[in-house]
């Protein structure tokens, strides 16, 4: 099975996935950001650090 590889634009650790395109989330399993995959360029993945935002329950 083809991988595509990257790495994390905040903890900068190597990250190897199954393919992915343009759009889809990921977690960084090291600092656990959640990252969006930009594009795709050879087998090489460039990724974005997106807000998540949390539900404010109120409390």
């Amino acid at each position: 099975m083809p991988t595509l590889t990257g790495a994390c634009p905040e903890c900068e650790t190597d990250l190897t996935t199954p393919p992915l395109i343009e759009g889809e989330t990921l977690s960084c399993p090291e600092c656990l950001l959640t990252l969006r995959v930009d594009g795709i360029q050879d087998g090489t993945l460039s990724l974005r650090m997106i807000e998540v935002q949390l539900r404010d329950w109120g409390q």
